[in-house]
């Protein structure tokens, strides 16, 4: 034990610090009698007789703005150290057929579509088929504008729905049936409620279940050594234990801050020479939770920052704020969009729920609060930044933060530790990250990306599953054209418009 913990510094060389200074000796440990040998003069006898930065170990929340979020967000506590994580996104609500119905003089016909698709498609389920045009009460002229409304009747032999229509197409008018109508593969299908008969009172329960992600709790500790000779000290120097404890916290708040962004899910065995094999389990980063990553790098447009509000505010899950963790370099980008033509985008300071001060952006769809995030910066994302719902996050605990003092044995000093052992996860689809520093999109997000230009995408530009925001009409292909403000997928080399279905 003696060995292990080491009281003194030594006479090492100071090395440098993140900007180039010589005022830290690494691989030292850092105790009270071991800053006092290492700060120039300042030895034991002396220690009062040197002026202290005590700025230099004020502890500054802004610095880890993320762990703050999550310090706030709710909390659920834990037996595990592996826990099962319901995302909890909202369900979909629309399908796609994959092959064409023809038109028939039948009354039941088969809605070809995904195994994923038919299961949502419960028996007594209103389905409305966009862009197909419904016939009037008599079955025999078109309604120009009020879509096909079909039916769930039952399922065939592969759980693919069999439907009837309610306003199709009739032979006679006082036929009490419709038809069946031509439907054109690759239509959209909305998902409708259930219809249920006079006498009926049960129906098919949701064959749509929540699927489980597992989320790992990290164990994070910090030991601080304060020696006797310090203590009978204390009321002769101009620093206290309490400062000294600050920048010891504040060095271990910034470490668990770049975890939490960062950080890998996993586990490995480890030898301890007194309990034999322990699991050391390592929690996933922010970074790596995201569903949606916004690709874009360079200056930001007013349209652009519009439509980003858009994507935010009416997706599948809408959530009740934004809060953008931005790195410096976006910050400087945003704050140069031009708004001078719009004045309906109110820029304001204002303190928001965690008591921080943020500049928030008003626009027709919702607010975006934003708030430096230094931690982005040093980790090399100044362009990037992540937009945040603060009412869909979760903090697990498997045991609430504590600390002990013990006796440090063979030494005439005491050791203080602190331990946490918790975890930062998403909920919902909401949250975004803006990719601004380049390079692949996240495996676990769908990626996305604005497209100003009025041609198709090409070359480089074009790639497989990713989604195009397009701020203009553009023709893709010979049958598919997108319009200004939709989004629409290019995958396997087809491109379709793309419906969020968010795979958890």
């Amino acid at each position: 034990m003696s060995e292990e913990i080491n009281v003194s510094v030594g006479t090492s060389a100071a090395t440098p610090g993140s900007v180039g200074l010589s005022t830290q000796q690494v691989g030292q440990a850092t105790t009270v009698d071991g800053l006092a040998a290492a700060s120039g003069g300042i030895a034991p006898g002396n220690l009062f007789d040197t002026d202290i930065d005590e700025q230099l170990f004020i502890f500054e929340g802004d610095d880890t703005p993320l762990m703050g979020m999550m310090l706030k967000a709710k909390k659920v506590k834990v037996k595990s150290p592996k826990v099962q994580h319901y995302m909890l996104d909202e369900e979909r609500t629309n399908v796609t057929l994959t092959s064409e119905v023809s038109e028939a003089s039948t009354q039941s016909f088969v809605l070809p579509m995904s195994s994923n698709d038919a299961a949502l498609c419960q028996v007594c389920t209103q389905l409305r088929v966009r862009d197909v045009d419904g016939y009037d009460e008599k079955g025999k002229t078109v309604t120009k504008g009020v879509d096909l409304i079909l039916y769930v009747t039952g399922k065939d032999t592969s759980d693919m729905p069999i439907v009837r229509c309610v306003n199709g197409p009739k032979i006679n008018e006082t036929d009490a049936y419709c038809t069946t109508p031509a439907i054109p593969v690759g239509a959209s299908i909305d998902v409708l409620s259930t219809a249920m008969h006079e006498t009926q009172k049960e129906v098919a329960p949701d064959s749509v279940q929540p699927v489980p992600t597992e989320v790992y709790l990290q164990k994070r500790g910090m030991n601080r050594i304060v020696s006797d000779y310090f203590e009978s000290q204390k009321k002769r120097i101009p620093f206290s234990d309490a400062i000294i404890a600050e920048r010891a916290i504040r060095k271990f708040k910034r470490a668990g801050n770049r975890t939490l962004w960062i950080s890998k899910k996993g586990e490995l065995q480890v030898q301890d020479p007194k309990t034999g094999t322990q699991v050391v389990y390592f929690t996933e980063g922010l970074r790596w939770q995201f569903k949606r990553e916004f690709q874009h790098t360079g200056k930001w447009t007013f349209e652009q920052f519009i439509s980003l509000a858009k994507m935010y505010y009416t997706s599948a899950d809408v959530p009740e704020n934004a809060t953008v963790l931005a790195g410096k370099n976006f910050l400087e980008n945003v704050q140069c969009i031009d708004f001078k033509n719009h004045p309906e985008v109110k820029i304001e300071v204002r303190t928001n729920k965690l008591g921080w001060k943020v500049t928030a952006i008003h626009t027709v769809f919702g607010d975006f609060e934003f708030k430096r995030e230094p931690t982005l910066d040093k980790l090399g994302y100044s362009n990037s930044a992540a937009i945040i719902g603060n009412d869909r996050l979760v903090h697990y605990e498997r045991t609430a933060e504590h600390s002990d003092t013990e006796r440090v044995e063979g030494h005439e000093a005491s050791r203080e530790s602190l331990i946490v052992w918790d975890a930062l996860a998403l909920k919902g689809s909401c949250h975004i990250f803006i990719n601004g520093d380049g390079g692949e999109a996240s495996s676990n997000a769908v990626s996305y990306v604005m497209w100003d230009s009025d041609t198709a995408p090409m070359g480089d530009d074009l790639v497989d599953g990713r989604v195009y925001c397009f701020t203009t009409d553009v023709q893709l292909s010979e049958t598919a054209k997108a319009k200004q403000g939709e989004t629409w997928q290019y995958k396997n080399s087809v491109w379709s418009e793309y419906v969020e279905a968010i795979t958890v």
